[in-house]
């Protein structure tokens, strides 16, 4: 073989191994290429689901503050309407429950008041009087026990005529005087509203009515003003 030959085969051969290299080198930098690009994909997808996540655990706080918000809100309503039925059933209690005191009479004309001066009386006036027809059914103010029933005052004096008067569980007595008739006894325990007497004109009396007193103690001389006593207690006189 010729030298020539032999050096045209040699250039030949570096020439392709030379372009081996480069083609290997060109491979080399697709794939790196490659591998940038899908890292950077991945990395732009992992932030993306990233940020949907946060989005929707911020939503789902956010809704979750919201019902809380909305259910406290409920039983405050709930509580308000229950404290509002409570105090109505109360109110309608009490008023279909018997009141405590009441006039002593249904129906009457005011007349003589509580500490009224005039002759009619050696002191001021003890009581409240009732005008009232002879024979109204005269009631007990007040439950209680009757510790007076009798003519003369029941021992307080002819002024008052026929007379009860009746202890109460609160300290207090109660006395109905110039009464025609008497239907209690002493010990005997009555209830409010119950019929104790019918009205009448006897004792010191200028016409027929119901004197009525409230008393500190059985006895005269005890006596406070009994139209102010029984609106203190709810009684419309």
């Amino acid at each position: 073989m010729s030298q020539r030959v032999t050096s045209r085969s040699s250039r030949t051969s570096q020439l392709r191994t030379r372009a081996t290299v480069l083609a290997a080198g060109l491979g080399v930098s697709v794939a790196l290429g490659a591998g940038v690009a899908s890292a950077a994909d991945t990395t732009a997808a992992s932030g993306a689901a990233g940020a949907v996540q946060a989005q929707a655990a911020a939503q789902a706080k956010a809704a979750k503050a919201e019902a809380a918000k909305a259910e406290k809100a409920a039983q405050a309503a709930a509580a308000k309407k229950a404290a509002a039925k409570k105090a109505a059933a109360v109110r309608e209690a009490a008023k279909k429950a018997k009141p405590s005191w009441i006039d002593p009479v249904k129906k009457y004309t005011l007349s003589a008041s509580f500490a009224q001066a005039g002759g009619m009386w050696q002191h001021k006036h003890s009581g409240q009087d009732f005008a009232v027809p002879s024979g109204t059914q005269v009631l007990a103010a007040h439950g209680g026990t009757v510790v007076k029933a009798g003519g003369n005052g029941a021992g307080d004096g002819p002024a008052y005529g026929n007379a009860v008067v009746i202890k109460h569980g609160n300290g207090t007595y109660s006395q109905y005087a110039h009464l025609s008739k008497i239907e209690v006894r002493i010990g005997q325990v009555v209830k409010t509203g119950q019929e104790i007497a019918r009205s009448g004109n006897t004792g010191n009396s200028s016409g027929p009515h119901l004197h009525f007193e409230i008393r500190t103690t059985p006895n005269y001389g005890s006596a406070i003003d009994p139209v102010k006593f029984l609106r203190a207690k709810g009684v419309k006189v």
